[in-house]
């Protein structure tokens, strides 16, 4: 099935299943993106096709492999009518969304996400980013991928901690946006959905659904797409400083984002909450972390306000604000966190 969504500034097509090829029509020249690690365990996908491999890992996410993805795509000859197909992870996509987007200009790009993460969050959305030193996805465009190409296939060799870190996201839209689904998580765990593919399309489905309808209503993140930061200010801080993968960097910040929130709204129990459904889904709560550190990063955040930040908060289970805070709010709840670790 394809369906065709469109966002203000196109229209990206949402395939399930039927195949990649009929999304490949009309380019003059199709070159795949992927890394070492799905290369690896997928040969069969990249057989007979130009494909760039790049080292899998976060640490690749940065300007010289965009430039080393333009510099091969120019010896493999693409021109303004290519299309770069970026199979992976959010690492992947990001580097190929960005990559893309400003290659010769801009040339057409397809995602195949190929982890749980990818598929709720990360390909969605046409947020294309890399990093600038420890400053998370600081450099980047708002350009949406011509098609999206969902196969559950990918998530069969997927593991565990890939199952779990995809799981973080997942929990934040029932945080944010759908009670309902908070509380099938509370009922499920991770076993379940990892066992039952009817059950894992359904629950994909339902997260594409939200953050679609977020986008389409907000591209630019100018207001209520921020509310999908939740947990994210400081959760990319400590994915930065402390090496996490990023849907555990997330948790951590959901926990300390329900701190805030039970300070500010007045919401009562939420970390206690918090901390139950991602034990549930086997993501960290409390990890030992230096509020100092933490704090100098947040500083340099994209949704900083002078000495105040665009923080997220939870005004009731399925009901997400945006309000700006001062960093030192911020500070002193990581220091209390710090003291429950």
């Amino acid at each position: 099935m394809v369906e065709a969504v469109a966002f203000p500034s196109g229209v990206v097509q949402l395939a399930f299943g039927g195949g990649l090829e009929p999304l490949l029509t009309g380019a003059g020249k199709v070159v795949m993106l992927t890394n070492e690690h799905v290369a690896r365990l997928y040969p069969e996908q990249f057989a007979g096709r130009q494909t760039i491999v790049l080292p899998p890992g976060e640490n690749t996410k940065d300007v010289a492999t965009v430039a080393r993805v333009a510099e091969e795509l120019l010896a493999l000859g693409a021109g303004r009518d290519a299309l770069l197909v970026a199979v992976g992870g959010g690492v992947i996509t990001d580097i190929g969304g960005f990559a893309a987007s400003i290659f010769m200009r801009g040339i057409r790009f397809g995602f195949v996400p190929t982890t749980l993460l990818g598929m709720i969050d990360a390909a969605l959305g046409g947020k294309n980013g890399v990093n600038l030193n420890l400053h998370k996805n600081m450099l980047g465009t708002f350009t949406h991928p011509a098609f999206i190409y969902f196969d559950p296939k990918w998530l069969k060799t997927l593991p565990t901690v890939e199952w779990s870190n995809g799981f973080a996201e997942i929990i934040k839209y029932g945080f944010i946006a759908d009670k309902n689904l908070y509380d099938e998580l509370h009922s499920g765990f991770l076993g379940g959905y990892r066992e039952d593919p009817d059950a894992a399309s359904n629950l994909i489905r339902r997260c594409v659904d939200i953050k679609v309808d977020t986008v389409v209503r907000d591209e630019k993140e100018k207001n209520i797409r921020k509310l999908l930061n939740y947990g994210h200010t400081v959760g990319h801080a400590v994915e930065t400083l402390y090496d996490l993968p990023h849907g555990h960097s997330v948790a951590v910040g959901m926990v300390v984002a329900a701190m805030v929130s039970e300070q500010v709204t007045g919401i009562v129990g939420l970390e206690q909450l918090t901390v139950s459904l991602l034990d549930r889904y086997y993501l960290p709560t409390y990890i030992k972390i230096d509020p100092a550190n933490v704090t100098a990063l947040l500083r340099a955040d994209k949704k900083r306000r002078g000495d105040a930040v665009d923080f997220i908060v939870l005004e009731a289970v399925g009901r997400a604000a945006i309000h700006t805070l001062p960093f030192q709010l911020i500070h002193e709840t990581l220091q209390a966190y710090v003291g429950r670790s």
